[in-house]
């Protein structure tokens, strides 16, 4: 492959990964599995919720090697803790995470007891908060499964773009 098309291609690809997830989270609107307004309301929830998990990602993805993860991985917990308020299954998404982090040598069991403390730290808040009447129950687990589109859309074409940019990189060679 020539230079000249691997650097459109590397530009391009993304761009197409992230337009059809894009098409993908629209297309279920005009079919009949969203026929009431309840599930409309749960399948746009998954929104925001692929915002915090992406947020996440960036914020996993920056660890330098052979450093501490620590702070990222209570701050990982402390997001999925809010996020799994709306969408309790998004608790899976730490599992990969965990992964990733062991397969860069910088996950620690400091690392996960800090996750822990942030999932802690979220559920005390929102017993407090229940308590004082503040917030009301949360969605059941199959009443959410339609967020489970846009953010299953949104981390495919993450997971697509970051493939085919780090197998299309440039590389110098001097």
């Amino acid at each position: 492959m020539k230079q000249r098309t691997q650097s459109i291609l590397y530009h391009l690809l993304p761009v197409v990964f992230w337009l059809l997830a894009i098409g993908g989270t629209v297309v279920p609107l005009f079919l009949p599995i969203l026929n009431s307004p309840f599930s409309i309301l749960n399948y746009l929830i998954g929104f925001p919720i692929a915002l915090v998990v992406l947020f996440v990602i960036f914020l996993v993805s920056r660890i330098k090697r052979h450093t501490n993860s620590v702070e990222e991985c209570f701050l990982m917990g402390l997001l999925f803790g809010i996020a799994a308020y709306w969408l309790p299954t998004v608790v899976i998404l730490t599992l990969p995470v965990w992964g990733y982090l062991i397969y860069q040598n910088i996950f620690s069991l400091r690392a996960f007891f800090s996750t822990l403390i942030g999932y802690a730290t979220v559920a005390i808040w929102i017993f407090v908060l229940y308590q004082f009447s503040i917030l009301h129950s949360p969605f059941s687990i199959l009443n959410s499964l339609p967020a489970w589109i846009p953010l299953g859309a949104i981390l495919l074409a993450w997971l697509c773009s970051t493939i085919a940019r780090q197998k299309l990189s440039i590389r110098q060679t001097f």
